[in-house]
This record gives C-alpha cells, structure tokens and sequence, in this order.
C-alpha cells in the first residue's frame, strides 16, 4: 500500500522518535547537550514538508540518560527549544516534545514501547485520533509503540532484514526522513 493511499490531511498527526531519527545517535551515550546534537541530513526540509501536510508534529523520545543521572531536565529542555527554533528557521513546525526519564528497568507506562506519551499527547491536543496518526522511528520499540496505540508506522532504516524479520509491526520502510517526506 501507498502512503498516499492513506489521504494524509491536516486531520492527521506524526509522531516522530529524535535520536537516529531527527538527530545523529551517539553510540553508547547520549546527546547531552546542544554541541552535542546534529540533525541528519535534510532533516529540516524533511520537516518542513510534513508541516505542509500534517496537522500536528509531535516528537516522542526515550531519554534515560536523566534517570542515569547523566543529564537533566532542563538540559533536554535546553536542547528541545533549540531543536524546535532551528525547524522554525527552516520553516517548519514541531507542536510538542515528550519524553520519558525513566530507565528501561522502571517498566514507566511512559517509556516506548509503552503509550503513556501518546496519550499524554492527546489530553494536550484532544484532537489526536491515533487512527489518523503515523510514527515514525528508527527502532522496533518506534514500531510497538505505533502499532499498539493503532497508528501507521514508518521505520526509519535501510535494514532490509529487520524490516522482513518484523512486517506485522512496519508497515512502510524509507531510509531516511526526507525520502519519507518525499513520498508523501
């Protein structure tokens, strides 16, 4: 099926992992900081494109390197204002950032694969139908996360094997998010 198949509208929402989809993973570590952080390429136009389309961008993001103690909240807060006015520069929109603190020992409603940040983002914008709504990320916990709160999802990779090994959970693959963006 073609995503255009789906009559994306401005009654839709997406919802976007950060790390490894927005901005470069740091391998074993976390992006604590704004030197830290590097959008991925074409990121921006990416966003860009999907402002045109979607009616709200929401970023959902795991961010355990609090409850590690390695970074705090106004630091990710400190970053997450800098992501969202470097997208406005460019001309799109990003609506709201949640993310979860908690370490994946916690077992936090809040924590992908879990839903608590997709409800958390309805009661904020009660418009939210999860049925018009598609996530996209770059691990099979993104994909949980969609399926199980009954979104599209849209794995972010070019590994072929991981997208065959788990198709009842990926139901489009791209590379990267401009080609996302593009095929819209």
């Amino acid at each position: 099926m073609s995503l255009q198949n789906l009559k994306i509208d401005h009654s839709w929402t997406l919802f976007l992992d950060r790390d490894g989809v927005i901005n470069r993973r740091i391998a074993y570590d976390y992006v604590k900081s704004w030197d830290q952080f590097e959008f991925l390429p074409d990121v921006p136009e990416a966003i860009k494109m999907f402002s045109r389309v979607f009616g709200k961008i929401i970023v959902v993001s795991n961010q355990q390197g609090i409850g590690k103690g390695l970074m705090t909240e106004p630091d990710l807060q400190s970053i997450h204002q800098r992501m969202i006015g470097e997208i406005g520069h460019a001309g799109g929109k990003i609506d709201a950032v949640f993310f979860s603190p908690h370490l994946k020992s916690d077992g936090s409603v809040m924590r992908k694969p879990n839903i608590g940040m997709a409800l958390k983002a309805r009661i904020q914008f009660p418009g939210i139908g999860f049925k018009r709504s598609v996530m996209a990320g770059d691990s099979l916990s993104d994909m949980f996360f969609g399926k199980r709160a009954g979104m599209k999802t849209v794995l972010i990779s070019s590994d072929m094997a991981i997208a065959k090994q788990h198709a009842r959970q990926i139901d489009y693959l791209y590379p990267d998010l401009i080609s996302f963006a593009h095929a819209l």
